[in-house]
């Protein structure tokens, strides 16, 4: 094992990248390889998207289950959802009945977002890492999934969580799922300092060769960094073997353009001790491909190539041809980072003013760059972007100066916390979205980064905005539409939900689509971006891969969508307007 993130393991490893970048296959063929030389080990998941049972080929759990065909090696899934479900049940039971149905739905909502489940979880493998009686069963226990910084500098804070909500001061996105903790807070400060101390763990970010990813991953280093989480390792998975690149337009594309990814990555990744995995052109299921994973030599038997592995579906062109039809509208792109919105966006804007429409194409997307990707312009197009640090410090310091004027130091250094969250970046952003929104009724008003469904929730629940409008508006006979109503109108707004075909990213999407419905908003359409079954390819790996892909592909077809398009990976950037037509086709 001669790879950097193995040597010299401590006894808590945790894998952390977003999804679709291979964390759980790194983490198995990990938790293998140091079970084979002799040590036990504990492989515990914390992905929704767990597939860890899958991978092995049997049947986990929220149990230790033994592998059986791998000496050593026990596995649990925690599943977060559930754990969620039973974290809010603890919460919502006592006050169901007691308080007015209108304070324990706000509480309800307060407790649906991404935030709760993470805590939730954290809460189930506190003990693990806390655990003596684990300590002596294993020599190593490794966890599929982190959790973030903003997590973690939530269980730092001083106590009297419970104490701050209930006096009705808490109102805000994220400090609400704390309330059910009800560990004692010196194991918190014990798990913490586990994860702090670099002589019991290491921290793993998995990212891909791509610009994005890449930017993804000194995001999540920066922010674990800023709380001592410093014992960091760089695994970049899937890097595209040169020597299997050769005679193919599109795999010598692929190559030249990882190269350019790693080499332009940013400095302070560039420092950490970085390994490189070769993309694999099997499915990483089964202990045979497991073992390849890590260890090259091992034989592994992929399966038969197809004679012809493209794959026709339909166009983007063919979404955009029912969009033009109303003249007017808002479309929002909406998905995971590093699927390509940004330049689907572009795409869509660009197809919509070719046709001699009126566009207003914006963004919220820290990282993107519209006026690069378009490098040029149609007379029908306007182009603005929305800076998401300034307009979320503004809604920052209007509610410190409104609602934290009220709180005495403890309770502003609580509003303060909360307000660094995730959740408060979506509804600052929507804010400054919504004054956009209005133009939609004369033009195509095309949104690049829109804020989730556990947002739209969230401000639908306290009336930050919607309510506000309705209760002023109500009774007064004058016609009124908020943005929040004119999201759940399918006449006015279409959704397209972007995706990989690639499994996580598939189920992210299809949670995507779920948070959006209890809001209220039907997803339009989905967009399958980036498919090897869509070009053309004389590479066996990406033959290969394609065939992998069809899976997934007729999951969005069938099961997640009610109407999609198929976009092929290009070989070459789609940056231009003239190449971002061509991505319609």
């Amino acid at each position: 094992m001669s790879l950097q993130f193995l040597q010299r393991v401590p006894r808590f490893l945790f894998f952390t990248g977003k999804g679709g970048v291979g964390k759980t296959s790194i983490a198995c063929a990990t938790a293998m390889a140091l079970a084979a030389s002799g040590r036990r080990v504990l492989l515990v998941s914390t992905d929704p998207a767990s597939n860890v049972g899958q991978v092995f080929g049997i049947m986990i759990g929220n149990q230790i289950t033994s592998v059986p065909e791998v000496q050593n090696l026990s596995a649990l899934e925690i599943d977060p959802q559930a754990a969620a479900q039973a974290y809010r049940d603890r919460i919502v039971g006592p006050v169901r009945g007691v308080l007015p149905e209108t304070v324990v739905k706000g509480i309800e909502e307060q407790l649906s977002g991404a935030c709760t489940t993470e805590i939730a979880a954290f809460d189930e493998f506190t003990d693990l890492l806390t655990d003596q009686q684990l300590e002596t069963q294993y020599a190593h226990i490794i966890f599929d999934t982190a959790p973030t910084g903003h997590t973690i500098r939530l269980l730092q804070l001083p106590g009297a969580w419970s104490g701050f909500l209930e006096q009705g001061k808490g109102d805000a996105s994220c400090l609400g799922p704390l309330a059910g903790l009800e560990k004692q807070r010196t194991q918190y400060k014990a798990a913490v300092d586990a994860l702090g101390d670099p002589e019991r763990t290491r921290l793993v970010l998995v990212a891909r060769a791509q610009t994005a990813a890449l930017r993804e991953a000194d995001r999540t280093r920066r922010e674990l960094a800023s709380i001592g989480l410093e014992q960091q390792y760089l695994v970049v998975n899937g890097v595209f073997p040169p020597i299997d690149a050769q005679a193919d337009p599109l795999a010598e594309a692929i190559c030249a353009r990882e190269a350019l990814a790693l080499q332009n990555m940013p400095a302070a990744l560039r420092e950490l001790p970085t390994d490189q995995i070769e993309l694999k052109p099997f499915n990483l299921v089964g202990l045979p491909a497991l073992g390849q994973l890590l260890n090259p030599g091992t034989p592994v038997h992929p399966a038969p190539l197809l004679e012809d592995s493209s794959l026709v579906g339909p166009s983007l062109s063919v979404l955009v041809d029912e969009i033009a039809k109303d003249g007017h509208g808002l479309v929002m792109l909406m998905g995971k980072g590093g699927v390509g919105k940004t330049t689907l966006a572009a795409a869509v804007a660009v197809e919509l003013a070719h046709r001699g429409l009126a566009v207003h194409l914006t963004t919220s997307d820290p990282a993107a760059h519209l006026v690069d990707t378009l490098h040029g312009s149609l007379p029908e197009l306007t182009v603005s972007r929305i800076d998401p640090h300034e307009v979320t410090e503004r809604y920052r310091q209007q509610v410190l100066d409104t609602k934290g004027a009220r709180l005495d130091a403890h309770g502003r250094a609580l509003l303060e916390e909360d307000l660094r969250s995730p959740c408060t970046e979506e509804i600052a952003v929507f804010q400054a979205f919504s004054r956009i929104i209005r133009e939609a009724g004369k033009k195509f008003v095309v949104m690049d980064t829109a804020p989730t469904g556990h947002t739209l929730l969230l401000l639908d629940a306290t009336g930050a905005y919607h309510r506000d409008i309705v209760r002023q508006m109500d009774g007064t006979g004058r016609h009124f539409i908020t943005p929040m109503m004119q999201l759940q109108d399918p006449r006015k707004t279409k959704v397209l939900i972007v995706t990989l075909a690639e499994t996580t990213p598939v189920l992210e999407a299809a949670n995507l689509q779920a948070d959006l419905r209890r809001a209220g908003i039907e997803p339009w359409a989905w967009v399958i971006n980036n498919s090897v079954a869509a070009a053309q390819t004389h590479s066996p790996l990406l033959r290969e891969r394609a065939h992998k892909e069809r899976f997934e592909i007729e999951a969005v077809a069938n099961r997640h969508a009610k109407r999609y398009a198929l976009v092929a990976l290009q070989a070459v950037e789609p940056v231009g307007v003239k190449a971002l037509l061509q991505l319609s086709q």
